[in-house]
């Protein structure tokens, strides 16, 4: 538990270091302003394979599951709206600066990532740029297909409890399955964004403790900021005015970025303090070579 606590410490110390807080709110505004291009990306996607736009609205809704509720429902109105609204010639002429924009969400958390591993990019930035781009595209036929797996699981439900009336007695399965769906796009996004965003390689076992510690500050944060806004709503209406929800959302990006970055510092104090204690482990023992007597001299005016 001491040495725990000490990397701890180690990591609030070199996140400051690293500029963290700066670092924390340039993610949060890229995130932000990435999210709409994102959605639309899906919303473009969704057309072409499946020939309708109600995928994105449920890939959307995934994409918030596990966000606070004041936090989600302003937002997924304004996304809800602007999903809707797209036309078909503005869809295919957008989509291309809309995978643009959305990449530099990617790139800013690759610049965080580099600073706590303590990592230099020797990249072109085209590639970077294009890596990021190939990411997006990724991304978003993930969250597609998690979305088709959520829409088409309540179906499967409902033919299964017309043959089979005891299951609705497990009807708390499916909301449980959404937040489990939610959690593993979850999962599988830092997983990726450690192993193979940053330059250089790692192992699983290097960034499992900072996804682990992630992932519950984050779900420890969520409930503690939307317990926060259940309380104290009205004060960012009367400060903001329109802006309250951007700022609300913002905020809680904002959070979410500073822990995510404390995540990659921890896993950087870690593996360090791994480096150096194996270093230790092998280096050879110099012990000191016995005196050597003098020998006594064979001259027997010396022993006068």
């Amino acid at each position: 538990m001491r040495r725990w606590s000490r990397y701890a410490a180690e990591a609030i110390q070199q996140f400051l270091a690293d500029d963290g807080w700066a670092i924390a709110s340039h993610i949060a505004l890229s995130a932000l302003m990435a999210m709409f291009p994102f959605l639309i990306v899906v919303t473009a996607l969704s057309g072409y394979f499946f020939g309708s736009k109600e995928l994105a609205d449920e890939a959307a809704r995934i994409l918030l599951e596990a966000w606070p509720q004041q936090v989600a429902a302003p937002l997924s109105i304004d996304i809800h709206a602007v999903l809707t609204s797209l036309q078909g010639s503005a869809l295919t002429f957008g989509v291309i600066f809309a995978i643009y924009f959305a990449s530099s969400g990617v790139e800013s958390l690759r610049i965080a990532l580099n600073r706590a591993y303590s990592t230099v990019e020797l990249r072109p930035w085209w590639m970077l740029r294009l890596e990021s781009i190939v990411y997006v595209i990724i991304g978003a036929i993930a969250l597609l297909a998690f979305a088709f797996l959520v829409v088409l699981a309540p179906l499967i439900w409902a033919r299964m409890t017309l043959y089979v009336p005891n299951l609705l007695e497990f009807g708390e399965f499916i909301t449980l399955a959404r937040f489990t769906v939610a959690a593993t796009v979850i999962l599988a996004a830092l997983l990726i964004v450690h192993l193979w965003l940053p330059c250089g390689r790692r192992s699983l076992t290097q960034i499992a403790p900072g996804i682990v510690v992630t992932v519950a500050l984050w779900l420890v944060s969520g409930e503690i900021f939307g317990r926060y806004l259940a309380g104290f709503a009205y004060g960012y209406v009367t400060m903001y005015a329109g802006l309250a929800s951007v700022m609300v959302a913002l905020i809680f990006l904002y959070i979410c970025a500073s822990i995510f970055i404390f995540g990659g510092e921890l896993n950087s104090v870690i593996a360090l303090a791994h480096s150096r204690r194996a270093q230790r482990r092998h280096r050879p023992i110099n012990r000191p070579k016995p005196r050597r007597r003098p020998r006594a001299s064979a001259d027997p005016s010396s022993a006068r």
